[in-house]
């Protein structure tokens, strides 16, 4: 059986998650250092829960328990331009 896609991303299966957890791996943030999920263009925003959702099962413990990933600016991607001025002679 195929394991299902959680980070669509970076195209991470919940096997590789599941694995990472049986690795040590405890939070989302270790998980994403472990297998790059939620280090793709969503920055974890989609995947995140998912993957906080399957470490609590694998731990055996509530959902709230399980650390979160420190959100990094910026929130949303923003287009170079929007950092630049336009320099006038």
């Amino acid at each position: 059986m195929r394991s299902r896609i959680i980070c669509r991303c970076e195209e991470i299966s919940e096997e590789e998650i599941i694995r990472a957890v049986r690795a040590g791996c405890r939070s989302v943030a270790e998980v994403k250092r472990f297998c790059r999920a939620g280090m793709g263009l969503c920055q974890g925003r989609t995947c995140g829960p998912l993957v906080a959702s399957i470490i609590a099962r694998e731990l055996g413990v509530p959902k709230e328990v399980v650390e979160t990933d420190t959100p990094r600016f910026p929130l949303f991607p923003v287009a170079l331009e929007a950092f630049c001025e336009e320099v006038k002679d």
